[in-house]
């Protein structure tokens, strides 16, 4: 490892040192997680919970306790972050406790577990984004295309990885920014990952190596701004990564930086956009479900309803450790929508968006990404293949109407297949068809 990089694995060292001083066992953090009832996280003595949890960070404890439980559910919706008065960050205690237990398995386990879990999101995010984009914007969010960038740029945009398999939602958010008259610089995909994939499978050595590689590409700009549109990548951003390194740059979310200057974007709303919309929400980023509200407050002829549903994780996906409790969630907001008579069920994240779109078949009412209403008020449009193929759950026949797209992409059919099964026919957590009479 490099010499910062072995610096970042010993300030995460430092850093869990702290919190084991620090914490004073109080049990508040677990008191106010919303998923530790669903998790079945054992909340009677809450104060054992979190010494079971400082255990582990110890090095000890027992994998089976119910502090080993609490950390291996936790889904990120960051309530327990404002209840501590310890100055600790429980959402990374949590995370810190959960590379201690993958810990306890050999180091190549990891690495193969980490490297695994790169390579099929990268292969996922290579198929989906080619047979969506143009050539030429999938260049412009690598790093061999970054000297191609503006020479001056107000913020560093990092899309992440994932975003890119739902690319409108991407072009959208650059269209805004440019309306916006901010000068980017775009980073994004797998070779500007934030190094979360081998950091959740406990090689803190590989989420360095990728995690810093990254951020000193956003140092290297000399940009003093980054902005994320990712939650996961905010996250690892500014909770694993720069309090680690030091950047010298600051982070924020694309959502409150919109927001914040609404005064220059609602000269851009042309249209009216007559809906009555409901918002799928996640708390796990700050200002970010906040900013929606304001900004789609904003599009003329918009009727935002509150459907009043529990508000749990950072992202749809962050919800994978309590996969009974997140169909049952689903289920009941589109049920809500549907009885509240909305025209849109609005999504913040791409995940979500990717989780949730096929419904729109059996339900009365679109689901699409918030990003598109803005567009609508701005006059502009992308078109959402992504959910076009998720509707029609027919790999076959998606596969047939890309035709000799899938070769100009550099792409074989077979490989077109197995990743489209994937996320057009898998990732579909309440299966469709599932509405009550």
């Amino acid at each position: 490892m490099s010499e910062r990089e072995t610096a970042f694995v010993a300030s995460l060292d430092e850093r869990v040192s702290e919190i084991v001083d620090s914490c004073s066992r109080c049990g508040r953090c677990v008191e106010v997680c919303p998923t530790a009832g669903p998790a079945n996280v054992d909340r009677r003595d809450p104060q054992a919970v979190v010494g079971q949890v400082i255990d582990i960070l110890r090095g000890a404890g027992d994998p089976d306790s119910e502090g080993a439980r609490w950390a291996q559910t936790c889904t990120g919706s960051g309530a327990c972050i404002e209840a501590c008065d310890d100055g600790v960050n429980p959402r990374f205690m949590l995370a810190m406790a959960r590379v201690k237990l993958h810990q306890r398995r050999p180091p190549e386990t990891l690495r193969e577990a980490g490297l695994k879990n790169f390579q099929t999101m990268s292969q996922g995010v290579r198929v989906m984004s080619r047979l969506q984009l143009p050539s030429e914007f999938l260049g412009n969010v690598t790093h061999a295309a970054q000297a191609a960038a503006p020479a001056q740029a107000d913020v560093v945009m990092y899309l992440g990885c994932n975003v890119l398999k739902t690319p409108h939602i991407a072009l959208l958010c650059l269209d805004v920014l440019d309306r916006l008259g901010t000068r980017y610089r775009v980073f994004g995909g797998p070779a500007n990952c934030c190094g979360v994939i081998q950091f959740r499978a406990g090689d803190v050595r590989s989420s360095a190596r990728v995690g810093v590689g990254t951020v000193n590409g956003f140092a290297g700009t000399g940009i003093p701004h980054v902005l994320t549109w990712c939650p996961t990548c905010n996250i690892q951003l500014g909770e694993i990564l720069m309090p680690s390194t030091n950047p010298g740059f600051s982070l924020e979310h694309v959502v409150p930086y919109i927001a914040d200057r609404l005064d220059r974007l609602t000269p851009q709303f042309v249209r009216r956009v007559e809906r009555r919309v409901a918002l799928h929400e996640h708390p796990g980023v700050r200002g970010v479900t906040e900013g929606v509200v304001k900004i789609l407050r904003a599009i003329p002829g918009l009727e935002l309803v509150e459907l009043d549903q529990p508000r749990v994780g950072y992202m749809c996906n962050s919800l994978a450790p309590v996969m009974d409790y997140k169909r049952e969630l689903h289920a009941q907001e589109l049920g809500a929508a549907a009885a509240a008579g909305v025209d849109c069920l609005v999504g913040i994240y791409h995940a979500c968006h990717r989780e949730l779109c096929a419904h729109e078949r059996d339900y009365p009412f679109r689901i699409v990404n918030f990003l598109e209403l803005v567009g609508e008020a701005m006059g502009l449009e992308k078109p959402d293949l992504f959910k076009q193929w998720k509707v029609m759950q027919d790999v076959d026949r998606a596969i047939a109407e890309l035709g000799d797209r899938i070769g100009a992409a550099g792409l074989d059919v077979a490989t077109v297949r197995r990743v489209m099964s994937a996320h057009v026919l898998g990732e579909l957590p309440l299966p469709l068809g599932q509405r009550p009479a």
